[in-house]
């Protein structure tokens, strides 16, 4: 009964999103309510689980995400995200125009939303088209590529830093094995399939309203770089650290350095800095930036605590527990059972950071007595991503946003863009898989 009762919330779940249009931070907490109720709990225990499943995860994630988010903030003001694009065409090539878009994707989107770095770039492959007499979605699939797997497994974006939260991953292995199974998944999703786009001639009337004089940015391309570097290498040093140092007082200040919280409060003031002070950038200026960036976080911040709720119930309820055994009894490995619930919900109702959350909290109290390792903990959470990734469709806000920019029509979205996602998400999962085997 408790199974089944598991099925009718996920269905209510996705009904509530898809049917009712409920956001999902509503849907997510008024699912977790009743399904509570439903497995025999009191209300005031319900409401306990709520509170505590809330503030278990928005302790961590609220400051990682909003941090990350204002980080982004700063480097879209200046420019630095067009720096990037147009220093590494200039040094690549036209030629290699394909590899280095898919290059510059998976970097900007570690600190920048999909979206946004998307819409920033999309002049860039408009002009490319026009330049290169080719359709402009030969340039814009390995672009997007690179946005998509880069914002789905690698912190500080807002989904992995939810996962691993939920999975209790540290994020230095996190950031290790996206980039071990990001960078194939963009390569084969991006450069690679791009080819069968090759021979299309860009359409006599495509739009070039998008297209402009490159702007004058007041980033370098190394304050750029150093800005979304920064961060990382400060996480995974700490990481490493643990692990190759014995105890003292190089140890202990890595890995103070390497906490997410310190890590991207570093890179804030160092983008606060190097893009505004040193610019004369006036300070209220500057703060109506970060503030701006913090919008959009919200959400996902809000999205990601209802999950959190979601996990609690299971917990406290003791669902958790038959569930996990439930699935050390099946031969299904872990690492494809979260794939698959992944995808199944991405597939549903569209939203990769849903499909990420709600997967991440069925999975999670199935891990009490697996005894995972951390890298071991890092490649699930990266199964999670890479289900959520695959077939973005017309359920989903990215598919629409590739269609209208690109001036496509649905077919050809289908044929290009939802493909080039499942190829990423399934060949991420894959490379996941392969490396699960010697960890």
């Amino acid at each position: 009964m408790n199974y089944l009762l598991l099925v009718l919330a996920i269905l209510s779940l996705l009904w509530l999103v898809l049917h009712w249009k409920l956001p999902a931070f509503l849907a997510l907490l008024l699912v977790s309510l009743v399904f509570g109720l439903l497995l025999g709990m009191d209300g005031k225990t319900v409401l306990a689980s709520v509170q505590s499943g809330m503030a278990s995860t928005l302790g961590f994630v609220a400051i990682v995400v909003g941090l990350g988010a204002m980080l982004g903030g700063l480097l879209e003001y200046a420019g630095g995200v067009q720096v990037i694009a147009d220093r590494m065409l200039l040094k690549f090539g036209e030629r290699r125009a394909t590899w280095c878009l898919g290059a510059i994707g998976f970097l900007v989107a570690i600190p920048v939303f999909f979206d946004v770095a998307f819409i920033i770039l999309v002049p860039l492959v408009l002009r490319l088209s026009r330049s290169g007499g080719r359709a402009p979605i030969y340039y814009a699939l390995p672009l997007l590529a690179g946005l998509a797997v880069a914002h789905a497994y690698i912190p500080p974006t807002p989904g992995p830093i939810a996962v691993a939260e939920l999975l209790g991953a540290d994020l230095g292995w996190v950031i290790t094995m996206g980039a071990l199974c990001g960078l194939p998944a963009m390569i084969l999703a991006g450069p690679i399939f791009a080819r069968r786009f090759a021979h299309l001639p860009r359409p006599s009337g495509a739009n070039n309203a998008a297209v402009g004089e490159p702007a004058q940015h007041s980033a370098s391309l190394l304050t750029a770089l150093s800005t979304v570097l920064l961060p990382l290498v400060l996480i995974v040093a700490s990481t490493a650290s643990g692990r190759v140092l014995d105890d003292g007082a190089l140890k202990s200040t890595l890995v103070l350095l390497g906490h997410p919280f310190v890590a991207l409060s570093i890179a804030c003031v160092y983008a606060y800095y190097v893009f505004g002070v040193r610019h004369g950038v006036p300070r209220e200026k500057l703060q109506q930036i970060m503030t701006r960036a913090l919008e959009p976080a919200g959400i996902v911040v809000l999205i990601t605590g209802a999950g959190g709720v979601f996990k609690q119930i299971l917990v406290d309820s003791g669902v958790g527990r038959q569930l996990g055994a439930l699935i050390n009894e099946q031969a299904l490995p872990i690492l494809l059972l979260a794939f698959l619930i992944a995808a199944l919900v991405r597939i549903s109702q569209g939203s990769a950071t849903v499909a990420m959350i709600t997967a991440a909290g069925l999975i999670a109290p199935a891990l009490e007595h697996a005894a995972l390792s951390a890298p071991q903990a890092a490649l699930l959470v990266i199964a999670i991503s890479s289900g959520a990734t695959i077939a973005s469709h017309v359920n989903d806000s990215g598919f629409w946003l590739v269609n209208r920019y690109l001036g496509q029509t649905e077919k050809e979205t289908l044929q290009s863009w939802t493909v080039a996602s499942t190829i990423a998400g399934c060949s991420g999962f894959a490379t996941a898989a392969l490396i699960s085997l010697f960890v």
